[in-house]
Order: structure tokens, then sequence, then C-alpha cells
């Protein structure tokens, strides 16, 4: 019986043959040094017209303002209902995403991802007539799927919520929410529970899990260097600069965004910082993969 071949959403060309011959190279690399790090938005799911968590975060909003419209009285959170783009922008993103998560303050972990769950398990993509759950690129998956298979371990280094992206990374990669890395927001200990209980509050724990943060977190976190890195902006870079400079054989992965008839045809920018150059040329410079969505991908979507 013949084997069914690897990768079946990626179509054949240089990107595939450098991903296999990695593959086949990594079988002389022990299995404790097998380790692989995936951003999240723009690299495993889709990421515009705009981010999951942020929709997730408006959708808490304006349910909130509609039963009490006081809310709505916050500069951060009115400048959000009121669409004023020039409002948040001179306010800035990370003031922007700390009101946001300031919504859900007070709940417990077990509650928030309860909220998660629900969230995903309704929310439709506003451009592509499709649940946001099944916005994950199909490629990226197989190859998440193919690297377990050669006994690695797989993480996801995502910019966003820790807390929101391990409430379904299990279900959507098969990723256990102790090997997600993002930006980390507080708890507090409520001692009038029994046994205590943990509540999330309005503080971030550290910076934004962008850039040089990345590497620091995935070492702080998970104590290992990785020799794959998959990102898609500036905000990936040192990740993908960290696991190429490892021990050989390693992979930096970048998806460039060029297809804007299946999904979308943009240059990736980092969420909190400006970028000296865009990420392709850095890619094209360090001699990183660079994955074209319109040309290396036979399917995007599952």
């Amino acid at each position: 019986m013949t084997a069914a071949p690897i990768l079946p959403s990626w179509r054949p060309g240089p990107s595939r043959d450098r991903l296999v011959a990695f593959l086949d190279d990594v079988a002389t690399v022990p299995i404790e040094r097998r380790f692989a790090v995936f951003d999240n938005d723009g690299t495993l799911w889709c990421e515009r017209p705009s981010y999951t968590q942020l929709d997730f975060f408006l959708t808490e909003l304006h349910r909130r303002a509609a039963d009490d419209p006081s809310v709505g009285e916050r500069p951060e959170l009115a400048a959000v209902l009121s669409g004023d783009s020039q409002a948040v922008a001179d306010i800035g993103m990370v003031r922007i995403a700390l009101a946001l998560a300031g919504l859900f303050e007070g709940l417990t972990p077990e509650e928030f991802s309860a909220r998660v769950a629900a969230f995903m398990a309704t929310a439709t993509h506003p451009t592509l007539d499709r649940p946001r759950r099944t916005a994950v690129y199909r490629p990226m998956v197989e190859l998440i799927d193919e690297l377990r298979r050669r006994d690695f371990t797989v993480a996801v280094v995502t910019g966003g919520g820790t807390e929101f992206v391990r409430a379904v990374s299990h279900e959507l990669y098969g990723v256990a929410p102790e090997l997600v890395v993002g930006t980390l927001v507080g708890y507090t200990r409520d001692d009038g529970v029994e046994g205590g209980a943990l509540r999330r509050t309005a503080t971030v724990i550290g910076e934004a899990n962008e850039g040089a943060a990345k590497v620091t977190n995935i070492q702080t976190q998970l104590g290992r260097r990785p020799i794959l890195a998959a990102g898609n902006s500036a905000g990936d870079r040192e990740m993908l600069e960290w696991a190429a400079a490892a021990d050989g054989p390693t992979l930096a992965l970048l998806v460039d965004h060029d297809d804007d008839e299946r999904e979308f045809a943009y240059r990736s920018e980092a969420g909190t910082f400006v970028e000296d150059e865009p990420i392709t040329d850095v890619a094209t410079r360090s001699g990183w993969l660079t994955v074209s969505m319109a040309v290396d991908w036979e399917t995007v979507f599952p």
C-alpha cells in the first residue's frame, strides 16, 4: 500500500522541496532538540481585515455598552465605539487593547476560556464567508502535523493574549495550552472562595509579546531553543533569527500574504512598533524560506 504524500496542500516547487529536505535532515537531530515555534496571527490563521481576538473584544464591548452605556465613557472605549479611526490612532493600540482586555477583569481563567469558546463556536469571518474557527491555514496545520510525526514539540508564540489562544490552540492546532506563549495578563488570588480562585486583572505582565520579547519569553517560559520558527511579520523577526542561528539543521519560514483572490494581499507589519525594512527583504537577505500563498499553496483553508 502506497503511503499518503506528505504536505498535500503544498504545491510542488522550491518551497516544498526545501521543507521536505529539512524534514528529512532532522532525522539526525536528537529528539529533545526537535522543537518548533509558530506565530499565530497571519501565520496559522487569518488576521485580516481584523484580528480574531480584537473581534472577540469588540463583541463583548458592544454587548456591555448596550447593557450599561456608561462603559463607553472611558476614552479608549468611546473611540472604539464611535468608529473614530483618528481617535483610536491618537490613543494608540496598546492603550486600546488594555482597555478592551479590562472588560474581562474579575473572571476566572475557566470563565474567560468558556467565553472564548462560545465566541469561536458561532463567529463568522466578515469577508471569507466561513466560520472563524475554519479560517486557519491548511498547509501550516499539515506542517505542524508532519513535525509531530517526526517527534517535534510544537509551540504557538503569539503577540495576542496567552489565555485567548490557549482556549483554542488544542482544537485548532493540537497544541496544548502550556505550549502557548503570548502577551500575559495578570491574575490575583481570591481568598474568599473555598480553596482560592484566580481572577483576571486589567494589567499586563511585562511587555507585549512581539519582537525580542518572543525570544526571551520562549526561553523563560519553555526553556528550549527552536530549530524551526515560522512567522509573517517584523514582530517575528528576532524569533526567526534565533531559530536560524541554532545548530543545524534549522529553518526560518516566512508566510508572504500575496493572494488577494483566496485570502488577502498585504505587507505584514508588527502591531506594536515600526520596522526598519519590509520583513520580506529581511527574509531574502537572511536566506529564510519565504512562502508565497499564491504560488506555494494549493489550498489555503480547510
